[in-house]
């Protein structure tokens, strides 16, 4: 098997984007309006004037010049690692990306580093062959199971279930993935402004994957130069990998063993089998909030208390943009007094619901460096429907077994971690931390506990919420799922998913009666 080349394609980009980072610095200070880009470069005097702003402000820091300017790339045959560590990593993007959870994955479709010596690619190809027989085998074996729950949900579709083969299939392919290696190739859209890209190529090296990272974004930059090359032509060059902070950390505290498993003990004892924990919230939240309401609308405490003022805001009868699929809250003063209450949890999920949970940028997380979790044991996520039934639970965890002995196959030959990582199978845990506030926890929360969010998800949002009940109850009794707010508001139908509704009336349950195994 040869790897098939990631391939970069600038789909469409801002034309003329340096001369319009420059123009919009110099329209800050003009006396004769708006400058615009074509005016930057019109004379010899122009031009060095130009090239003087960009140069003090790049000097300076004053860089949301280069935001102005957006570049769209369809971006093919790169890892899901390199995604989960590299681009959405951080909040300035945006991606449309193919889902694991509803496409089958080709057996042919997998990263392999260029840097493999003969016998290091022999045993990373087996390894690979391991796992997408895995998943292979275990579509199969699910079929029958999930069949038997999805029919205990929709009882009258199991007099044609010959009809509902399609949503089965999907069901499967979403639990059959956690086997699926962290090299599978994925494709996506991914849109960034100029000053992202900026960064893109100063950490073209950094610690997770940087083989990968640095072909990729030498791409995306090529890209750009052959349209723009005043706009690269002032890009730092990229950071040497020996230079972060992270490598020399890890470097100089492991050398050249292992990490232990004393990490993973420790953090996973805290949890307690749970997947997220409370970790840190402010006492005074609810009386915070109720004061930032009243100030919003420049009310006295005795014209509004604390118990009508947080009504006012999180109850969906009484704040419309609750509801709206919008989600304008940002744009909303009276929701924005959000803003000012935060939680902290503490957080185990598998990669794969991780790469989705990451999604939610504005409630950032200190992600790992992948490997110094990963202690050479068989480490992985279990789903609720494979624990529900003993059989199904042995098969997984066989197969768990055999494709973590050919990771430890592949790691003696390589010593290098960030090519072990490309092994790991989509159930590896990812241990973090993640902080968010209250306005964009609740758009999370909302979304992510509908039945049909992913399983992790959905049961890290719960546990979250919960533990927010406990604490600040004025405020927990408003988190619940998206059809319940949406009843709440008066806004029908309750559940807007059409045929992908999940056959439960969650709008009617109270919190503590959630609970799926699909």
């Amino acid at each position: 098997m040869d790897s098939q080349k990631p391939e970069i394609h600038l789909l469409d980009y801002t034309h003329n984007a340096f001369n319009l980072s420059i123009a919009s610095a110099r329209t800050c200070y003009s006396s004769k309006g708006i400058l615009l880009p074509d005016e930057m470069d019109k004379s010899a005097k122009s031009i060095a004037i130009r090239d003087k702003v960009a140069k003090s402000t790049k000097k300076a820091g004053h860089l949301t010049t280069r935001q102005h300017p957006q570049f769209i790339f369809t971006i093919n045959n790169v890892s899901r690692q390199f995604v989960w560590a590299f681009l959405h990593s951080h909040p300035y993007y945006n991606s449309e990306q193919v889902s694991q959870r509803y496409v089958e994955v080709k057996t042919e479709n997998f990263y392999i580093p260029s840097s493999l010596e003969a016998k290091q690619k022999e045993l990373y190809l087996q390894a690979i062959e391991v796992s997408t027989q895995a998943y292979s085998e275990f579509l199969q074996t699910l079929q029958p199971y999930v069949a038997k729950e999805y029919f205990a949900i929709y009882k009258a579709r199991a007099s044609y279930p010959e009809k509902w083969q399609k949503p089965i299939k999907k069901k499967c392919l979403e639990i059959a993935r956690y086997f699926l290696p962290l090299a599978t190739h994925t494709y996506l859209f991914h849109t960034i402004n100029g000053l992202t890209l900026h960064r893109y190529h100063r950490l073209s090296e950094a610690y997770h994957v940087p083989e990968e990272q640095r072909e990729v974004i030498t791409a995306m930059v090529d890209a750009v130069r052959r349209v723009d090359p005043l706009f690269v032509e002032e890009m730092d060059d990229p950071a040497p990998l020996h230079s972060t902070v992270e490598y020399q950390l890890f470097e100089n505290f492991y050398g050249k063993r292992d990490p232990s498993s004393a990490f993973v003990q420790e953090f996973d004892a805290d949890l307690a089998g749970s997947y997220a924990r409370l970790v840190s919230y402010s006492d005074t939240a609810e009386s915070v909030l109720a004061s930032s309401v009243r100030a919003v609308l420049g009310l006295a405490t005795s014209e509004m208390t604390d118990s009508e003022a947080i009504l006012q805001v999180l109850s969906a009868e009484k704040n419309p943009s609750l509801v709206s699929t919008l989600n304008e809250t940002t744009l909303s003063p009276l929701s924005r007094a959000m803003f000012n209450v935060n939680y902290t949890f503490q957080k185990r999920i598998s990669h794969t619901a991780d790469s989705q949970d990451q999604r939610h940028r504005m409630v950032p997380g200190a992600r790992p460096i992948l490997f110094s979790q990963y202690t050479g044991e068989a480490d992985y996520i279990t789903p609720a429907l494979v624990q529900k039934y003993p059989e199904l639970q042995t098969a997984y965890e066989q197969k768990m077994t055999e494709i973590f002995t050919h990771i430890e196959r592949f790691a003696e030959a390589c010593p290098r971690r960030d090519l072990q990582t490309y092994l790991l199978p989509n159930a590896f845990p990812v241990r973090f931390y993640e902080s968010g506030d209250l306005l964009n926890l609740y758009h999370k929360w909302k979304s992510r506990l509908c039945y049909n969010a992913q399983e992790e998800i959905f049961y890290a949002s719960l546990q979250e919420v919960e533990a927010v009940q406990k604490i600040h109850p004025r405020i927990g009794e408003h988190l619940r799922a998206p059809c319940w707010v949406r009843e709440q508001g008066g806004t029908k139908p309750f559940c807007p998913e059409g045929d992908k509704y999940c056959g439960v009336r969650v709008w009617k349950q109270k919190l503590q009666e959630y609970q799926r195994v699909l």
